[in-house]
């Protein structure tokens, strides 16, 4: 072991007494102003200490300026090492810096905002690029043959190298173009449970929507059937009344404007009024002499008293 290393560490005489030293670095690198009352000495080594003083600086909390002064052996001079700014114990700190593709969340673009995708991005896997079809002119297999006279194929007389454009119909590169994997990259089986994952948390069979609803989404009208392997679990909502219309819910999503939840019955209608039209009702013009309530012949006697 070396006798440096042995060297005790308490702070050198001289180097601690250097404040004026160190406080005249210190304002000399900072704006007038700023450097704060004395805050301490650390011993950094044999002969070597390091003043802090405090930092008045706006937007600089905690912060110290940290003044490095040293002397060498058997020299009764200190001098100056560094002038730093440094954060203190309690010093307001700027958050640890994070890539911009993990502080990205859902929502977060906006019009005229680029999103580049990763070259190794795990959601993605490459389409279908054509390089395992066999050339036009290529001899066919027998397996080949039977296969065409069993599929929907396109059959021509000759070879497809003797025909000015070659037949699509049938071909892998139709396939490929009718499934949507004729693209540089496709979904990948990790993309597709990704998605799958956070369709299922927004519109799924464990919401508290779906949990009070009276069916679910596959025996739904309004919904509609989307393609692809997610087409077996999933559906676009259509219902304007839903709250996830235009939404990808799952089929065992389900909420209160379920078409065959409940029908609304028919307002009940009054009936038609009854009009005989084919008979006609006599009204006179004057009443009948028999309508009142004395018969018509009456004696004179009872006549002056009058009657009805």
């Amino acid at each position: 072991m070396s006798a440096a290393t042995t060297r005790s560490r308490t702070p050198d005489r001289l180097c601690a007494e250097a404040v004026d030293l160190a406080r005249a670095a210190a304002e000399e690198a900072a704006a007038p102003g700023v450097v704060g009352e004395h805050a301490g000495f650390e011993s950094e080594g044999d002969r070597v200490v390091t003043h802090f003083f405090e930092c008045k600086e706006f937007g600089y909390r905690g912060w110290r300026w940290a003044v490095t002064v040293a002397r060498a052996s058997r020299a009764k001079l200190v001098t100056l090492d560094e002038v730093v700014l440094l954060p203190g114990p309690d010093s307001l700190l700027a958050p640890e810096w994070v890539p911009w593709s993990e502080r990205l969340r859902p929502g977060d673009m906006g019009p005229g905002d680029l999103l580049p995708t990763d070259a190794e991005d795990l959601r993605l896997e490459p389409g279908y690029t054509g390089e395992d079809e066999p050339p036009p002119n290529s001899a066919v297999s027998e397996e080949m043959a039977e296969l065409v006279e069993a599929e929907d194929a396109e059959v021509t007389a000759g070879t497809p190298a003797t025909l000015p454009v070659a037949p699509t119909r049938g071909s892998i590169a139709a396939v490929a173009e009718e499934l949507g994997i004729r693209r540089a990259r496709v979904l990948s089986r990790y993309g597709l449970h990704v998605a799958a994952d956070r369709w299922e948390d927004g519109f799924g069979s464990k919401t508290p929507m779906a949990q009070a609803a009276p069916a679910a989404c596959v025996s739904c009208g309004f919904l509609v059937a989307i393609g692809g392997s997610l087409g077996q679990a999933f559906g676009v909502c259509a219902n304007e009344f839903s709250p996830a219309d235009g939404h990808v819910v799952s089929l065992s999503y389900g909420c209160g404007g379920h078409s065959e939840a409940a029908i609304m019955p028919k307002p009940p209608q009054p009936p038609a009024p009854v009009i005989d039209e084919t008979r006609v009702d006599p009204f006179p013009l004057r009443p009948a002499a028999d309508s009142g309530s004395v018969p018509v012949g009456v004696d004179e006697d009872s006549a002056e008293l009058g009657h009805s």
